[in-house]
């Protein structure tokens, strides 16, 4: 594995791994309370490194090696984030690898780095905060995030984790799917038919607002939202063989 590195940001140490290589650098875009120690970061690194290719994995602050408070990220700091360590770790061509929420960091990063050349969402979820936790909540629940300042949540993986009115704020400031969303390289979307955490209308909703001329969306039957069966990890690598 490569090993990590740190460079100075506005909330404190952010962690990559960078690992040299050819073509286009394919850049890992963890989830939301992942990291760039999941199991499809890890195994996309090791797959790069075996195919002479350029990968770049990393961490939000508050997220796994990197400092900061989780509770006090929000999408735009965990996408400015992600931007610095790019501009500093690459100079050339990329193609943006976008897990769960990483997906919606991706379609932000993709209005900003016009060294873009594809975009691979994995169980993409964007506008998550505003579709998904809003959309949720009741009455009660509202009003606690806006007036109390947060919300617990139970997770199906982890502890309860909180969600924060700067969170919801700031999520309706970074909206992808209510503007027009360009992108003139190849895009392939995959997804999970017992996705529980997204659900396949959203993947629907995605390739029908992205302008591309060369995008697909692939359903894996029975696979959920982790996505890193032995089958879907072939499937992401074959994917990135055929746009990187």
């Amino acid at each position: 594995m490569a090993e990590v590195s740190y460079l100075d940001g506005p909330r404190g140490p952010l962690a990559y791994a960078y690992t040299e290589g050819d073509g286009p650098c394919i850049v890992f875009l963890p989830g939301y309370r992942s990291d760039m120690e999941g199991s499809k970061a890890v195994h996309l690194e090791q797959w790069a490194e075996s195919t002479g290719r350029a990968f770049l994995r990393l961490d939000y602050s508050g997220h796994g090696k990197s400092g900061g408070s989780f509770e006090e990220g929000c999408i735009g700091d965990w996408a400015a984030d992600a931007a610095l360590i790019i501009k500093e770790v690459i100079t050339g061509p990329l193609v943006l690898v976008g897990s769960s929420m990483g997906g919606w960091i991706a379609c932000i990063l993709s209005k900003r780095l016009s060294q873009t050349v594809g975009f691979v969402g994995i169980a993409a979820a964007p506008d998550f905060t505003e579709e998904e936790f809003w959309a949720g909540f009741n009455a009660v629940e509202r009003r606690q995030v806006m007036e109390e300042g947060h919300l617990e949540m139970p997770s199906l993986y982890e502890d309860p984790y909180w969600v924060t009115k700067k969170l919801i704020s700031d999520g309706r400031e970074h909206l992808v799917l209510r503007t027009p969303l360009n992108m003139p390289w190849p895009v392939r979307l995959l997804q999970g038919t017992a996705d529980e955490a997204v659900a396949r209308e959203t993947a629907l909703k995605l390739l029908d607002h992205i302008k591309s001329d060369d995008m697909r969306l692939t359903f894996v039957k029975d696979a959920d939202h982790r996505f890193s069966t032995p089958q879907c990890l072939d499937l992401i690598e074959r994917v990135l063989s055929e746009i990187a």
